[in-house]
């Protein structure tokens, strides 16, 4: 059994004026605690405990903590904002009714805990999990967001089921055309458009530069925070659904491994200048992410395999080929999609190379035993003697 850890962010539910306003004054009094701990000398900051602040009226697991909070950020100078936290000893998850509750007490000197009501939002599995003992309790944030609203951040970890067995791969490809293309073993694919997000990068572009021409930087920021949102919120759908297409079909999920990838990758300055197509602005390690910890929790294997050449060689024989735009041509005239050509390359991974002689590349692959490689195409162990041949 592997184990996983996650954050739930539950909003409260129906929190009444005089709770909300309570918690944005404790806050302050947090706050204010982080940074008179900046002052004091970190080797005599490490000894201190929550007896040092006994004229603070917030509950001592919560000083203690942000006292570990503080010192574990090393390199600030000033905090705008140190929620309220507490490790699991400080409260409990429980259920009233259709509805879950978190109980705990932010004051010193209170044992009675105060049981508040949440949404249980797309995580009753989870909360169930935590209430019958399955799921380990982590620590729990009260913030707000934005809007107003006050949630409650609790940390879990729980055992899910190792990763099944499986004999064939779905090849994931991700770019700027379509966000995420995944495809099955010489099947169809499914395309992830990225039109969409092109044109609201575009806008978002567009109304930034009108807000800093205007002075409005506050705007800006703000701008560029919501703008972050909803791309985090496409990659959360864009990983769900990927999870389910591999579960569907009992596969497991490829990617390339694109570390680096921001050194190597050349851009002119008229494609950074277009948000729309500066390669900077590509969340592709976020969607990874995301997919990733979605698959582990059902039991979906994911990979990574190494990224060179999986755009330019022919998936039916690992031969390069030519990529223009959307369409991959291959040395015989074959025609597909490139973005589904690649995918093909990703998931049908399992060490090959491309050669360089094109003519004695086909005449060795005709020639050549295809056991243990991918669709002709020689392993890694044997690429240097190949290409040595077909260069004599």
């Amino acid at each position: 059994m592997a184990e996983l850890s996650i954050t739930l962010k539950l909003p409260f539910y129906r929190l009444n004026q005089i709770k909300a306003l309570e918690f944005e004054r404790l806050t302050a009094v947090n706050t204010q605690v982080a940074n008179d701990l900046l002052g004091v000398d970190k080797k005599e900051r490490k000894k201190l405990t929550s007896a040092a602040f006994k004229h603070i009226e917030i509950g001592s697991m919560w000083i203690n903590q942000t006292i570990r909070n503080t010192n574990a950020k090393t390199k600030v100078k000033h905090f705008k904002q140190m929620w309220l936290e507490v490790n699991n000893q400080g409260y409990e998850v429980l259920k009233s009714g259709d509805l879950y509750t978190v109980s705990f007490s932010l004051y010193r000197g209170r044992k009675g805990r105060i049981p508040l009501e949440i949404h249980s939002a797309s995580h009753p599995e989870v909360l169930d999990k935590l209430i019958t003992g399955e799921a380990k309790l982590g620590t729990l944030k009260i913030c707000k967001s934005k809007k107003g609203i006050w949630y409650a951040l609790i940390s879990v970890s729980m055992e899910v089921p190792d990763a099944i067995a499986v004999e064939s791969w779905i090849g994931v490809d991700r770019g700027q055309n379509n966000i995420a293309v995944a495809a099955l073993p010489r099947g169809f694919g499914k395309f992830w458009k990225g039109g969409r997000v092109k044109g609201l990068r575009r806008q978002f572009q567009r109304t930034r530069k009108a807000l800093q021409q205007a002075k409005q930087l506050k705007e800006v920021k703000r701008l560029e925070q919501r703008e972050r949102r909803i791309m985090t919120h496409i990659n959360h759908v864009i990983s769900k659904e990927l999870v389910q297409f591999a579960k569907d079909f009992e596969m497991g999920l490829r990617f390339e491994d694109l570390t680096g990838c921001r050194k190597t990758m050349k851009q002119c300055q008229k494609t950074k200048s277009d948000a729309a197509k500066n390669l900077d602005n590509w969340a592709f390690y976020q969607l990874e992410i995301f997919t990733r910890y979605k698959a582990i929790r059902v039991g979906i294997p994911v990979q990574s395999v190494p990224a060179p050449y999986t755009s330019k060689s022919d998936h039916r024989n690992g031969v390069i080929g030519k990529r223009n735009g959307d369409w991959f041509k291959g040395f015989d005239g074959y025609r597909c999609h490139a973005d589904w050509n690649a995918s093909q390359n990703i998931g049908q991974w399992i060490s090959f190379s491309c050669p360089l002689n094109l003519q004695s590349a086909v005449a060795a692959m005709v020639m050549a035993d295809a056991k243990g490689w991918v669709n002709d195409s020689p392993s890694t162990g044997e690429a240097s003697n190949w290409m040595d041949l077909s260069l004599a």
